[in-house]
């Protein structure tokens, strides 16, 4: 086993030992605090080009299995561990967890102090890394090809992850409605929950027009999860706008629920170390509601928590908000039909608290006639 490095760009390495592949890699280095559902993080389109540290100490126990995948590869840019599980148990497994990242060349290291690394996260913001394994490279030369790559901000992709053709989910039971979903890096579990519910999902490819969705005469349109800075959806952006105007009902997750807000009219931001895991805490204003929900964004909204806000489609107000930093964490308007929450009500992997927010699209779709 050879030594491994995690090299940030500010200076900062962490020496380890080679896992998965070996080789270099590169990313925006970001930690995630779920003790489980790693297999559906690695297969997450929204951390392509991240590289991903895990909080909890011991990965890999229950190996990996083709049915948990939520696409059809490994998107993370680089995986980080303290203790990987040297013992593969559970029925469903099909591959070990180490089998399966050297078989999608994914570079990894273990035996590194993730604590300390997610403590420097939290204190100096996500930032530039490489994990180095199997190369005699000097410290200087690893932290010089670190500080070559692009940051997070202003990145631009979305064109990688999308779907290059249109595909279609059928309703499981009978159909009653059809959705348009714009796929910005959608989760195989979104179709699959909105189908459970009678929603036959059709699709799309990022770009899109809005000739295309509406020649689908659909009940409503989904606007997905992704990687990347909104700021640079410019398109999509403008694409939003069309569909508010034609008042097709809307719902966002994630990076869908930033492309809604700055439809809106309203700014997004670089959060210091974003919320990355299926235990991040949201109150639902209206109600009082906490949810435990599942995060993995790296940018946020800003819009007014404290009163309702006017735009160019009516009123609006913010429904959810962060209770471990206050961030907007969902919103809705109130003369158009859409609305938007920042965190994944499919779950995968995660709590259900949110899982009736595809019942609420399912009501705001019943009120409205098709297109």
């Amino acid at each position: 086993m050879s030594k491994a490095f995690f090299v940030l760009d500010d200076g900062r390495i962490f020496e380890g030992k080679s896992w998965g592949a070996t080789g270099k890699t590169f990313g925006e280095a970001v930690f995630q605090t779920g003790m489980t559902g790693y297999q559906e993080t690695l297969t997450d389109p929204s951390y392509h080009k991240q590289v991903v540290v895990m909080t909890a100490p011991h990965i890999g126990n229950t190996g990996v299995n083709t049915a948990d995948n939520e696409s059809s590869k490994i998107w993370v840019a680089g995986f980080v561990v303290r203790n990987p599980s040297t013992l593969t148990s559970n029925w469903r497994s099909e591959n070990s967890l180490e089998a399966e990242l050297i078989a999608n060349n994914i570079i990894g290291i273990q035996s590194v102090d993730t604590r300390a690394i997610t403590r420097h996260l939290r204190d100096r913001g996500s930032m530039r890394v490489g994990i180095f394994s199997g190369l005699d490279l000097s410290r200087e030369e690893m932290v010089v090809e670190v500080r070559k790559i692009e940051a997070m901000s202003g990145a631009f992709l979305v064109a990688d992850v999308s779907t290059s053709q249109p595909y279609v989910v059928p309703a499981i039971g009978e159909r009653k409605f059809v959705v348009a979903a714009l796929d910005l890096g959608i989760k195989a579990a979104t179709p699959k929950a909105l189908a459970e519910r009678g929603v036959e999902v059709h699709v799309l490819p990022f770009n899109s027009t809005i000739e295309e969705i509406t020649a689908l005469n659909p009940h409503g349109v989904f606007i997905s999860n992704g990687p990347g800075d909104p700021a640079t959806m410019v398109d999509t952006i403008d694409l939003v706008r069309k569909v508010l105007l034609k008042e097709i009902p809307i719902f966002g997750i994630c990076f869908g629920h930033q492309i809604l807000g700055r439809a809106l009219g309203f700014e997004t931001y670089k959060l210091t170390f974003g919320h990355r895991g299926i235990n991040q805490p949201v109150i639902d204003k209206n109600t009082g509601t906490v949810e435990i929900t599942s995060h993995n964004h790296g940018f946020a909204l800003k819009a007014p928590t404290d009163a309702q806000f006017s735009t160019v489609y009516g009123r609006g107000e913010v429904t959810h908000v962060s209770l471990n930093d206050g961030t907007v964490e969902g919103l809705q308007l109130l003369d158009r039909p859409a609305f938007s929450v920042q965190y994944h009500p499919e779950a995968a992997a995660g709590p259900h608290d949110a899982a009736y927010l595809f019942d609420s699209f399912i009501d705001l779709m019943s009120k409205k006639a098709p297109v």
